[in-house]
């Protein structure tokens, strides 16, 4: 009990500061596959010998140190993903939906913490398929044929404690299927758009049945703030002989998006 309260009061915590602007906070959204540069706004003049990153998590208890004083935590399965750069902001190499979360940046000085601390919260863009056949797969291709049924699952992992329609309310983020053209996939009778949530994720689902016509179409899943893209997941049919692949491609001019209060 005692826990559930913890999480309900830091949700609100950072609903809080979402709603009034509270300086010194940046949220980060992009996709998986895709890499990310974090930056640290609080830098002191030499700063790599003195930077700490700590990262923390919802679905983690406690936090992590990724870089210490300027070294690599090697104990930490991402760290042949992370580098500091000459600014002390902190690169992620191949983002995955397990790197969201609150990255905080740190200045030491003789072992005194120097100035504020700067907050990051990195929001991650991913798309997974579920084929209702006999056969599944977990790789990016799927062998799938023309009749059968396909699901493909967005969703947005974000360090909130709070529903999704609360930040469709409060901040205008939206998750949308869309065709190659852009339009809006639930205009389409095709196609069944459902959208739910979970403690860590807004999850829009599409389902459909596949279409021999459906060679090269495209399907994207976007990442809308206020009307604004950005950044996107796409997913596209590919046939191999008798066969089809389903194959997901990342969108490579993706661009993430960061906003601060």
């Amino acid at each position: 009990m005692a826990d559930k309260c913890d999480l309900c009061l830091l949700g609100l915590i950072i609903l809080s500061s979402l709603l009034t602007g509270i300086s010194g906070v940046d949220h980060v959204f992009i996709s998986s596959g895709g890499n990310v540069r974090l930056s640290c706004n609080n830098t002191l003049s030499d700063c790599k010998s003195k930077t700490t990153w700590i990262y923390s998590s919802f679905r983690h208890s406690g936090t992590v140190a990724l870089i210490e004083l300027g070294i690599k935590n090697k104990e930490t399965e991402r760290h042949e993903r992370l580098s500091l750069e000459s600014d002390c902001s902190l690169n992620i190499k191949n983002v995955t939906e397990e790197d969201y979360g609150l990255y905080t940046c740190q200045q030491y000085v003789n072992g005194q913490k120097q100035g504020s601390d700067a907050r990051v919260y990195l929001h991650v863009l991913h798309v997974s398929v579920s084929p209702t056949s006999s056969s599944s797969s977990s790789s990016s291709q799927t062998e799938i044929s023309p009749g059968h049924s396909v699901t493909l699952s967005c969703q947005l992992y974000s360090y909130t404690g709070f529903s999704c329609d609360d930040r469709v309310r409060s901040e205008g983020v939206e998750l949308l299927w869309v065709n190659q053209a852009g339009v809006d996939l639930k205009t389409d009778s095709r196609y069944q758009i459902l959208s739910s949530s979970d403690q860590y994720r807004c999850i829009i689902t599409l389902t459909t049945t596949l279409l021999n016509e459906d060679n090269n179409r495209e399907w994207r899943c976007r990442l809308t703030h206020r009307n604004q893209l950005q950044t996107s997941v796409r997913y596209t049919v590919k046939y191999s002989g008798e066969k089809t692949l389903f194959s997901d491609r990342f969108v490579k001019t993706f661009t993430h998006w960061l906003y601060s209060f």
